[in-house]
């Protein structure tokens, strides 16, 4: 009998088991057709409503409100970097820097005009997300990524904010509910919470968009993507079929309301063992904690065990737990799709090893 495994990739990820069922299932044929799913046109008159029924599910889980458009690209959040000023930064643009990936996007937008950072965290190694910064009301947008995957901290509220707020939420989308209007534009990409990779989502609001005074190419144009409903060029057909698959897995569990409790449930159980093992001790500050991306290291004085706790934990089935060479340590990706069993094993796996020394 192999051993269970469980999947704590920090991305490329979990998802759940019908849902890769389901969409390997469609790989060899598609409803029917004869054809695989990998095969067939993006304007099959079948492939059609894969695209509507997974625009309808997210408006529907996240009760997305009218005016806004969900589209799906190619590029990664890497690419949004870039996107997101082209089409919004006229003259200055407000970041929130929390880490590797909120840095590289600053680095993106500064290609387009001013950037002002309203606040960085980065005194601490990125331990925390700084409350109470002033959003400068002269700039276009203000941009944040809400959980940060290498540093294990997220930000679980909703910002007022005076200007239009521009998300990464590649990572902790669809794990909480979310007030969308208070949002311009939510992107990310979708290997984490949503599909396999190779498909970005990006919720935008309409009436924001065509108010740059620059020329944009038109693949890089969200109204190119918004008016053509997703299908200005091929589409990466398979990953939008597996987050359809993905997003009727989350309505059929109750919805992102489900996904909070058992996000919460999660949490509570890692990082209590974390806080009370005598090995252990977690990288985030209290506050800031993220419910995704828990990160840990072993205590000053168990520094030495690193390699052997990484082994231990991987011949009883935890798989993907090394943490970013960034922060060193541990790092248990918990995004929707893991089980409550699957974190009750880690901690028993660090119990033992905490008994062993």
């Amino acid at each position: 009998m192999t051993m269970k495994k469980y999947n704590f990739n920090a991305g490329p990820s979990i998802l759940p088991k019908e849902v890769m069922e389901a969409t390997a299932a469609a790989c060899i044929e598609f409803e029917g057709s004869g054809l695989s799913l990998m095969e067939i046109s993006h304007r099959a008159k079948n492939f059609q409503p894969v695209v509507d029924e997974a625009v309808a599910l997210f408006k529907e889980l996240l009760d997305i409100p009218e005016g806004y458009s969900v589209i799906f690209l190619g590029g990664g959040a890497s690419l949004e970097f870039c996107m997101v000023p082209y089409n919004f930064l006229e003259k200055k643009a407000a970041y929130l820097n929390t880490g590797v990936w909120a840095t590289k996007a600053m680095k993106e937008a500064k290609l387009f005009g001013e950037v002002v950072e309203v606040a960085s965290s980065k005194d601490r190694n990125f331990t925390y997300i700084p409350r109470n910064f002033e959003i400068p009301t002269d700039a276009d947008y203000l941009h944040i990524t809400s959980n940060n995957t290498i540093y294990g901290t997220e930000l679980l509220e909703d910002l007022d904010s005076p200007i239009p707020v521009m998300a990464d939420m590649s990572s902790d989308i669809l794990s909480r509910p979310v007030d969308v209007s208070k949002y311009g534009l939510i992107y990310g990409g979708a290997q984490k919470n949503l599909s396999m990779a190779g498909v970005t989502f990006v919720i935008v609001k309409e009436d924001l968009l065509g108010h740059v005074s620059r020329p944009i190419p038109t693949m890089l144009d969200y109204r190119t993507h918004v008016k053509k409903g997703s299908m200005f060029n091929t589409p990466p057909t398979v990953p939008i079929y597996c987050a359809l698959q993905n997003l009727k897995w989350i309505k059929k569990q109750g919805g992102v309301e489900a996904m909070e409790r058992r996000a919460k449930e999660r949490a509570e159980i890692v990082y209590g063992e974390i806080d009370r093992n005598k090995l252990f001790v977690g990288t985030a500050e209290e506050g800031s904690r993220s419910r995704m991306n828990i990160t840990f290291v072993l205590k000053e004085e168990y520094q030495d065990l690193q390699d052997e706790f990484l082994a231990f934990a991987t011949s009883k089935g935890m798989v993907g737990i090394k943490g970013h060479r960034d922060v060193g340590g541990f790092r248990a990706s918990c995004y929707n799709a893991m089980s409550i069993e699957g974190c009750q094993a880690l901690v028993a796996c660090m119990k033992e090893f905490e008994a062993q020394h």
